[in-house]
């Protein structure tokens, strides 16, 4: 389960912190962030390996940062400069592996349930 928090109101220019925490005993491998704005797709904005690789969407570049925390299984988006054309529902996603009882790996994805950043000119 992947639980997203930190999506609010802000002016133009603000900065908001997202955090997407991840229940359960996986591992993360990738964790990445998409954003999906009214009427349009769903869109990555920002992705991170365990090992720290990132990997942003044009538009995003200089001004979110994506990190991860693997001891809490959280990863963070960091939004400075804020742009109207932020405004989203912006989503976490990752996908995990763990080991059943018979040491065979499991995987999959998961997505959190979307947390609103509504940015103001």
């Amino acid at each position: 389960q992947l639980q997203a928090c930190g999506g609010g109101l802000v002016q133009a220019g603000g900065s908001l912190r997202l955090s997407c925490a991840a229940s359960g005993s996986v591992n993360m491998n990738s964790m990445d962030w998409y954003r999906q704005a009214p009427g349009k797709q769903r869109d990555l904005v920002a992705a991170i390996t365990s090992g720290g690789a990132t990997n942003y969407a044009d538009s995003v570049k200089g001004r979110f940062t994506i990190s991860r925390d693997n001891a809490k299984n959280t990863v963070y988006l960091q939004m400075n400069s804020l742009k109207p054309e932020d405004r989203a529902v912006y989503y976490c996603a990752a996908d995990w592996i763990y080991y059943n009882d018979h040491s065979e790996p499991v995987v999959g994805r998961s997505w959190g349930q979307g947390t609103v950043v509504t940015v103001s000119s």
